[in-house]
Formats: C-alpha cells, structure tokens, sequence
C-alpha cells in the first residue's frame, strides 16, 4: 500500500511525515484498501490558500483539500474496477491544523489524523452536503480515526 507524504511547510509546526504516513496506512489497512495508492502533502496556510482559490474559487485557506483520481457512483463503489487504485492527494495545512487542535484542546497530531480521515473520506466518494450524507461521513470519519490509534 503505496503511502507518499511530502512536506512543504518549512516554517510551520514540526509534524512527523513518517508519523502522517503509518496513519493513511492504518486507514487504508481499515477500509480494505491496502492495493491502494494515496499521496498525502503537508503544506502551509499560503499554499492551500492558493490551492482553493484554483480549484475551488475559494479565497482563503482551508484545513483540509482532496483531489479524487477515480470516480464513484456511491461510497466506496468505484465507477470501474481497478487491481490497485490511484485514489488520489489529500492536502492538509499544517498550519490550519494547528489553530484548530489548539481550539479544541488537543494535540496537531489527533487534528492531522482527524483530517486526514475527512479527506480520505472524499476520495473514496463520500461528501457531506445533505444531512444524511453529513451523518455517513461523520459515523465513517470517527470509525477511520478508531482504526488509526497514535
């Protein structure tokens, strides 16, 4: 299970790439994707910020981005099969992650893990926009969290 983690956030906090990378692993290992492949880039505010404005139009930073390789037609059910899935990138802003584990009083690295489970999440089909879907999501995120002890 191809894991790839580039950092690129000189001046924000020290977060540990192979500490990232045992993460998605775990995940991967949960949601029976071990064939999968998955990139993972730890950046700061300015980089994602660039990033949502490019392809989202948003005009500010955001915690977490993913940008899915394949196609879903519901959770988890690829629109075609594949032996081994390019599932995608999730971009994660060290420097967001850290704002936000401070206001909820926990270490950066339960945020990243946290994160990282939400954008993994989109990349497998999984979005947040009805009630219903926003109940999957948050049920499978915290299951994905369970999965991935530090």
């Amino acid at each position: 299970m191809p894991v790839y983690v580039s950092r690129r956030a000189p001046q924000s906090a020290p977060l540990k790439a192979s500490q990232v990378q045992s993460l998605a692993q775990k995940m991967l290992k949960a949601l029976d994707r071990t064939e999968s492949e998955l990139s993972i880039l730890l950046c700061d505010d300015a980089q994602i910020h660039e990033l949502n404005l490019e392809h989202r139009s948003k005009d500010k930073a955001t915690d977490v981005l993913s940008f899915p390789q394949i196609e879903f037609d519901a959770p988890e059910q690829p629109k075609e099969s594949h032996p081994q899935l390019l599932l995608g990138d999730v971009v994660i802003s060290i420097d967001t992650a850290e704002r936000q584990a401070k206001s909820r009083k926990r270490p950066l690295i339960e945020e990243v893990r946290f994160l990282l489970a939400h954008g993994l999440l989109h990349l497998l089909g999984y979005d947040h926009m009805t009630p219903p879907e926003k109940k999957q999501m948050t049920q499978r995120t915290k299951e994905l969290v369970k999965a991935a002890p530090l």
